[in-house]
This record gives structure tokens, C-alpha cells and sequence, in this order.
């Protein structure tokens, strides 16, 4: 029987996972960051400015650690763009809908937490299914 950590995909998810948690912190400090300076700006322009940002460092790590990919970087970094985009689109429905009311902070981390899957099971089968 196979260890877990041996599984391609899983290892790969787990990594996604470690590259995620970066690009949360850079969501989470810019949207806040945003926040707290301007509070009368949209909550979804603050989430969106975020989200994006972190975006950026997750597309080059995942690109050189997750996948290793050697595939063409332009391609590639459209269609992460596109994912991210696309999770950006579910991570919205959150910021219009407002399950937890007004507690900025419960409503990002459920619309964070709302594309994590899709993201990744899209970039793993999409973006960088040529990789190694």
C-alpha cells in the first residue's frame, strides 16, 4: 500500500494548499489593509484588489513548486488568470449575499474558502496538465 504522501495529486494539493496559505496572507493583508484605510470603499472592490494580488504570487509558485511546470509561462498565466477569475466570480456571490451580515471578516473567509477546490482541481486539470 502506497504512503499517501506518495500520491502525486495528493502531495500536489498539499503543496497548493502551502502556496494558498501565502497568497491568503496577501489577500488577507491587502483587503484589510484596504478596509481599515477606506471603509466607505466596496467591500467587493476591497476583496477583489486582494484576492488578485495573492493571485499573482500563487500563479509563480505554484508554476516553479506545485507543478513545476516548464510548459509556455504566457499560456499558463492566462489560464490561471482565468481560474482565478472564475473563483473570484463564487468568492463575489459571498460579498453580494452577506451570509454573516456585516462581519467583514467571517464574509471573506467563507468567500475565500468558496473557491478552493474549483481552483484547484481547474489548475491541476487546466492550466497545468502539461507539467511534470
Amino acid at each position: 500500500m502506497h504512503n499517501v504522501t506518495q500520491r502525486r495529486g495528493i502531495r500536489q494539493f498539499v503543496k497548493f494548499g502551502i502556496v494558498g496559505a501565502t497568497g491568503l496572507v496577501v489577500n488577507f493583508v491587502i483587503t484589510h489593509g484596504i478596509q481599515k484605510g477606506s471603509p466607505n470603499f466596496p467591500w467587493a472592490g476591497d476583496f477583489a484588489i486582494g484576492f488578485m494580488a495573492g493571485g499573482v504570487s500563487n500563479w509563480y509558485l505554484n508554476r516553479v513548486w506545485t507543478f513545476r511546470s516548464s510548459a509556455n509561462a504566457a499560456v499558463e498565466s492566462l489560464q490561471f488568470l482565468t481560474v482565478s477569475a472564475i473563483s473570484l466570480g463564487v468568492g463575489e456571490i459571498f460579498y453580494w449575499w452577506r451570509p454573516f451580515g456585516n462581519h467583514f471578516s467571517f464574509t471573506w473567509a467563507a468567500a475565500t474558502g468558496a473557491g478552493i477546490f474549483v481552483n484547484f482541481f481547474l489548475n491541476k486539470y487546466w492550466t497545468f496538465k502539461n507539467a511534470a
